[in-house]
């Protein structure tokens, strides 16, 4: 196979040619499949050569129709291919990753019209892969059993029977299986409490094989923010453990979306602490011959991690709009934390002595030395709360303990943006007020080149916006209705977007009381793997798709999508991260809430206008325009050129 999709002369700029090759592709190749020639496009090519030049960190800001997704494309074929290595592009969320790589997609375009044999391959979150533990389990235990049992007879033999090694193949993605909701899904997908060191079944595992599979790409590797920063956070202690990082050595990033990057690594950064995972580590070391000593301290840590899981349960309280609980870190709290640490001191220092005498299980050892290491260093945050960010988490699966530092920047400075690679962050929406200062100092990131480019697309005559002049009555009971009449208006073709998923089952629940909407078909994220729900609202072109994470990663031209109703403004939730990142501020609202809402209102505007055939109508139906002086200004202000924000009666 021929290396470089052009002559590559040695003796010339490497990346000169690039983008000769690159220019020859938008001005002469690609129109010749009915791709119109964008000026947006050209100028955006010129700026990612320089980044990728000069291993430069990039915020190329580019409106919708601009074809970002391609320009960086090229640019990451040709630059694995000089480097061999490959360039991960990390995206959002999963249904941008499947835009990536579906059938139709970006990449299969640039593979069948420039003849290019692209090797790109799919690095998913863990959670999107069945855990073949808890199938086991939930085949037994669960209501449903049956639909358990029948995707597990699903399986390959290799996973059922054992055949031989050489039948393996990568299974086990949730795309596969949508006939599982979210809650569900939970029930049999891994967490992040599962012990795969541990685990009999890991070498036959559809994660596993997977990871195997993706490692090998020789071009692009496709995966999401949340697992990038996975494979940030877990580098060094995969390797003291023996083990692969979660991705091969690359040579660039490509932050699609790039402007959700932070809480992607605050979600990664966090430890996560569970009484019924600590229980079952720690007790392996009583399946060897121990020293009474360290029986006793094993006993006695047990005993007080159950006391301080209690402590923290009874202290901790729900936030509204947010699956975190706050913990109150009282005297009390901080006592109990401060006992199971200094058992866990205790318990690492017999085992310096205990592994000594050679009569614990390596393995066993290595893995819980490994845990107690993480625990330790996570309750150490306890020490100093004003440098802690904690909170609870409560489901199915039990309570658990969520502990990060309270910034991530240092982080995200050292080990990401120290590398001497490329990183470029691609979004329509990275900018607040015309500058990057907003985004930059949130990831620690202290140089950069950045550019800015408006969509072609006619928006004055293929958008219009409109919000409710102020409510007379109670403010759902208003909403609903603005909402029904919305629906009736464009036949459903409509995507529904709340801030939180509180928000969304209430509407799906007083839907119910609105006859006139019995005729229309609904879509709810949570009833089904979202790439799938996506899939068939844009196939059944007058259904109603009602989703609390879209407002990024939807691509939908056509009248399947003529209405985008926006039921409240995404302002952050009142959970600890947010409310830590308001009190650091001297302007809570001005520097914290007020940027996070524009950028994300920004992009759920954006879900209505994908091609220049496209029209419709944005419907704000959220109160807190009529509530606070100057807001109504501030989003008229952030609207495309041409579109004025209207007066909606109701």
């Amino acid at each position: 196979m021929k290396r470089y999709p052009f002559d590559y002369d040695p003796s010339q700029p490497f990346m000169k040619q690039v983008g000769n090759w690159v220019a020859d592709v938008f001005y002469e190749l690609l129109p010749e499949h009915g791709f119109e020639v964008r000026d947006e496009q050209i100028y955006m090519a010129f700026q990612l050569e320089k980044a990728f030049q000069e291993k430069r960190t990039l915020f190329a800001e580019a409106g919708v129709g601009t074809g970002k997704t391609l320009v960086y494309l090229l640019y990451s074929l040709c630059y694995a291919r000089h480097t061999r290595k490959p360039v991960v592009v990390a995206c959002a969320n999963e249904s941008l990753i499947e835009q990536l790589v579906k059938p139709e997609g970006d990449i299969a375009k640039l593979s069948r019209y420039l003849q290019l044999d692209i090797d790109a391959r799919l690095g998913k979150s863990p959670e999107q892969y069945v855990c073949l533990v808890k199938l086991n389990e939930a085949r037994f235990r669960e209501e449903e059993a049956e639909q358990f049992e029948e995707l597990y007879e699903s399986l390959p033999g290799f996973v059922r029977n054992r055949e031989a090694l050489q039948s393996f193949h990568a299974y086990g993605d949730r795309r596969h299986y949508p006939q599982f909701n979210d809650e569900q899904w939970k029930k049999i997908g891994w967490d992040v409490y599962q012990d795969c060191f541990a685990c009999d079944k890991r070498h036959r595992c559809g994660m596993t094989l997977s990871r195997d599979h993706y490692r090998k790409s020789s071009d692009i590797i496709v995966c999401s923010h949340d697992f990038y920063m996975e494979h940030v956070w877990t580098y060094e202690g995969r390797k003291r453990e023996g083990q692969l990082p979660l991705l091969p050595d690359h040579s660039a990033v490509i932050f699609d979306e790039g402007h959700l990057l932070e809480f992607a690594a605050q979600k990664a950064l966090a430890y996560k602490l569970k009484h019924p995972v600590f229980e079952e580590l720690i007790t392996r070391l009583l399946q060897g011959q121990i020293r009474e000593s360290l029986a006793e301290r094993i006993d006695q840590a047990i005993a007080q991690s159950e006391n301080m899981f209690d402590t923290l349960k009874r202290e901790s309280v729900a936030v509204p709009g947010s699956d975190r609980k706050e913990i109150r870190l009282n005297e009390h709290v901080l006592e109990e934390v401060r006992r199971f640490r200094m058992l866990l001191e205790a318990i690492d220092e017999e085992l310096v002595f205990e592994s000594g005498l050679y009569t614990l299980n390596e393995y066993n050892l290595r893995i819980v030395e490994e845990h107690l290491e993480m625990a330790q260093k996570a309750l150490s945050l306890f020490e100093s709360p004003a440098t802690l960010l904690c909170w609870a988490e409560e489901n199915e699966s039990g309570f658990s303990l969520a502990i990060m530092p309270r910034t991530v920047k240092e982080v995200m400075r050292e080990r990401v943006f120290g590398s001497s690679k490329p990183i470029i962050f691609s979004s329509a929406t990275l900018s607040v007020d015309g500058g990057f200062d907003y985004m930059a100092e949130s990831l620690g990131i202290g140089s950069y080149l950045s550019f800015s480019v408006a969509s072609p697309y006619d928006y004055g005559n293929q958008m219009k916006v409109v919000a409710p002049e102020p409510y007379k009555g109670e403010a759902f009971a208003e909403k609903m209705k603005i909402a029904v009449q919305g629906i009736k208006q464009t036949g459903g073709r409509a995507l529904l977007l709340f801030p939180a998923g509180e928000q969304l089952q209430q509407f799906k629940r007083e839907l119910a009381r609105y006859p006139e909407l019995a005729g229309y078909r609904f879509r709810f994220e949570g009833d089904g793997e979202i790439s799938t729900l996506i899939q068939a609202f844009q196939n059944d072109e007058e259904s109603i798709l009602c989703s609390s994470s879209l407002w990024e990663g939807l691509d939908i031209p056509g009248p399947s999508l003529s209405n985008v109703i926006i039921w409240s403004l995404p302002f952050p939730p009142h959970d600890p991260v947010f409310t830590a990142k308001r009190q650091q501020a001297e302007a809570p609202f001005e520097e914290v809430e007020l940027p996070y809402m524009l950028l994300r209102l920004r992009q759920g505007i954006g879900r209505l206008i994908r091609s220049r055939d496209d029209s419709g109508i944005v419907m704000l139906l959220c109160e807190r325009l009529q509530q606070r002086d100057g807001l109504r200004e501030q989003i008229a202000a952030l609207l495309p050129d041409g579109v004025v924000l209207g007066a909606m009666e109701h």
